[in-house]
């Protein structure tokens, strides 16, 4: 059965379903906002409670939040959330933490290495690889930019 393009734009439009924009835009906001604010507490309490330089706090936070969102989702909790709170859990170190947690736990009856760590990657790989090259490339341009007196 051969569509016309027009045709076939129809037929997708009947099949897919409408997303409810408002209620997705305010769900990833709320949620997205209370990774954050509970981000904003570790740091508070990091640097009040236990007297915390700021670099030194920071680098806390950010093991603390990688730890919780790997926690959740093996908890299979982070999932759940992600549902309905959508693009508010890619929040980048919450949903990083997911993104390599997932793979590894849904491939681990195929073994430790085959299984668990070899599926680790699978998503987060790509990302480590162009992230660790855009930042290389992007300071190497800084730093001939600085050279050149620029």
């Amino acid at each position: 059965m051969q569509y016309t393009k027009q045709e076939y734009l129809k037929y997708l439009e009947q099949k897919s379903p409408n997303s409810p924009l408002w209620k997705d835009t305010i769900f990833a906001f709320l949620f997205g906002g209370g990774i954050c604010t509970i981000g904003q507490f570790f740091l508070n309490l990091y640097q009040n409670t236990f007297s915390m330089d700021s670099e030194m706090a920071r680098t806390a936070v950010s093991i603390t939040m990688i730890f919780l969102g790997a926690l959740l989702t093996g908890l299979d909790i982070y999932c759940k959330l992600a549902k309905y709170a959508g693009a508010g859990t890619l929040v980048p170190i919450t949903g990083f933490a997911n993104a390599i947690v997932s793979p590894a736990i849904e491939f681990k009856k195929e073994g430790l290495v085959l299984g668990l760590a070899s599926k680790m990657f699978v998503i987060a790989g790509p990302v480590l690889v162009y992230g660790i090259t855009a930042s290389a490339g992007v300071g190497l341009i800084y730093f001939i930019i600085k050279q050149l007196g620029g």
